[in-house]
């Protein structure tokens, strides 16, 4: 029998009603939260109060009802953990994951935006997983190289798969390519491009640890 919940009766999905791709798009993630929770599921199932404790500022109706909405739109399914788990989790289908490169550029163009934390701004490490990405994974191609990036912020360890699914990961990894070290500031910066690796190496806001081919592009040598 199949681990898949089944979906109960769902109101139906409002639309722009135009027919074009971008609104069609919408249809599906332009509702406060759910390309956050996308963003959250992108690095691998994830239990409901998980969910819950890293998008801060979410009712728990909020949260059930976009989880609800994206089963019935086929980005995501929930599903009970096998033995001797007792959890359910949720998880994206494929369709879901097709959205990382949509979140990696949005999240590169917001990176602008960030300036300063304000003093409500909660943070969570993993929340600069996907800019960050998107700039090592074009360093590394223009090498010809790929691989698993541990990044330690003072917030927290991730880690970053340039060439792999899920493409981040909270805690370190296993066995890392590459290990970075820098600060939030330092990543929002490299981020929105106003730094260069280049530059954060040169001005200690940067570390980079390895042997490997990876670690020593990202050193730059």
């Amino acid at each position: 029998m199949s681990t898949l919940s089944v979906m109960s009766p769902r109101r139906p999905r409002r639309s722009y009603d135009q027919y074009c791709a971008l609104a069609r798009g919408l249809d599906l993630v332009g509702d406060r939260w759910t390309l956050l929770v996308v963003r959250e599921l992108l690095a691998g199932p994830r239990r409901y109060t998980d969910l819950h404790a890293d998008l801060p500022g979410v009712s728990t109706d909020m949260l059930a009802t976009r989880l609800k909405d994206m089963e019935r739109d086929g980005l995501a399914v929930r599903r009970r953990l096998p033995p001797p788990g007792v959890a359910h989790v949720y998880e994206l289908t494929e369709r879901g994951r097709e959205l990382l490169p949509v979140l990696g550029a949005l999240s590169t163009w917001g990176a602008a935006e960030l300036a300063e934390p304000r003093p409500t701004d909660a943070v969570r490490a993993h929340w600069a997983a996907l800019p960050l990405r998107t700039v090592l994974r074009r360093t590394a191609a223009e090498a010809g190289v790929d691989g698993t990036v541990d990044v330690r912020l003072d917030e927290g360890t991730f880690h970053l798969r340039l060439d792999g699914i899920p493409p981040y990961g909270e805690g370190p990894s296993p066995a890392p390519d590459a290990v970075l070290e820098l600060d939030a500031t330092t990543a929002a910066r490299l981020t929105d491009g106003t730094l260069t690796l280049p530059e954060a190496r040169t001005g200690s806001a940067l570390h980079v640890h390895g042997t490997s081919a990876l670690a020593g592009v990202l050193r730059g040598e």
